[in-house]
């Protein structure tokens, strides 16, 4: 696995964000892999495009087309596969009544604050998401706290996307100065992924802005493989530690990725190493186009049983699926005996 400079922990994360790879080809070029591009796997670049950061290409093994990492965001065939059960808006997502906003929990309203993402992740539940009804401006984002400053149930306010992190420090601090306006809101939740595929996107401004906050700020990660985890990523944790942030990750079990005992056992002490918490563990959402990253309920459970047995309980994610219409995560039953 390729090693960073620690000097690099300072580049500008905008220049990083702009310097994306786009092109399947490329990207395998990256890794010594070029006698593996099959135009079949090319083509579904047309279902979802591809943008990948060079930091986390550089997490990647050389030489390797089962990289768990790689396969996270390499384009494949199978995605061309309808298959039952499996469709464009498997949470119900897509009619949502506010653009940009999501009042899918009681007390919790989630806004989607940037819509891009620095990553496309092949396995992602919002792959078919019509983003650009959703984008939000200065505007829209006043219509948003107007919504949430009427509901007094409403006591915590998630950022997700796409990824907020896209957005700049100046305009994520402007809308953290609005909402520590409103009494009832309790807490502020981000939800990213570019502290594991752009570390230096956690700047010391960002950091000292969170920890300025009245409010409680809870980061979820979302990472799925240790390899992900390396020494700027705990760098970025540990800038954001120190800002007072809560630190949590979820993953989602992805087959040929993840899908085993002994990669969730390995992820969750690296997440431990780096500070961060397992929060959750998701069964795959049924997102047309990810059917082969599907594995059955049966094995995630067993998964689960096994990692209860080798690590202590603070360890262990919840095992969970997110259903459509529903006002909750849904447990999984592990059903030990």
């Amino acid at each position: 696995m390729i090693q960073r400079n620690e000097a690099n922990l300072h580049k500008n994360w905008q220049k990083e964000l702009a310097n994306v790879v786009t092109c399947p080809k490329v990207l395998l070029e990256m890794l010594g892999l070029s006698s593996q591009v099959h135009e079949n796997d090319i083509k579904a670049r047309s279902l979802f495009p591809v943008r990948v950061p060079v930091p986390f290409i550089k997490k990647m093994r050389r030489g390797d087309v089962n990289d768990p990492l790689l396969l996270q965001v390499m384009p494949r065939h199978q995605e061309f596969i309808a298959k039952t059960g499996f469709n464009k808006d498997p949470l119900e997502e897509q009619d949502n009544k506010q653009p940009g906003l999501l009042h899918k929990y009681r007390s919790r309203v989630l806004v989607m604050f940037k819509t891009g993402c620095a990553v496309n992740c092949r396995y992602c539940f919002r792959r078919h998401f019509p983003y650009q009804e959703n984008q939000l401006n200065k505007r829209s984002l006043i219509d948003a706290l107007d919504y949430i400053k009427s509901d007094t149930n409403i006591n915590e306010v998630i950022l997700s996307g796409g990824d907020p992190l896209m957005a700049k420090d100046d305009a994520i601090s402007w809308f953290m100065d609005e909402l520590e306006q409103l009494p009832q809101i309790k807490r502020m939740r981000i939800h990213s992924r570019l502290p594991v595929v752009i570390p230096s996107r956690v700047t010391d401004e960002l950091c000292q802005r969170l920890a300025d906050s009245p409010l409680k700020i809870i980061f979820i990660n979302h990472i799925n493989h240790a390899n992900e985890i390396d020494n700027e990523f705990k760098t970025a944790m540990q800038k954001l530690k120190k800002a007072g942030v809560t630190l949590l990750n979820q993953a989602v079990i992805l087959k040929d990725v993840n899908d085993s005992a002994r990669a969730q056992i390995d992820l969750s002490e690296a997440l431990f190493d780096a500070d961060v918490l397992p929060y959750y563990l998701y069964l795959l959402d049924k997102v047309e186009g990810a059917s082969h990253f599907d594995i059955k309920e049966e094995q995630a459970r067993k998964i689960v049983g096994e990692m209860l047995l080798a690590l202590p309980g603070f360890l262990v994610p919840k095992l969970v699926r997110e259903i459509g219409g529903q006002q909750s995560k849904t447990p999984i039953d592990l059903k030990l005996t």
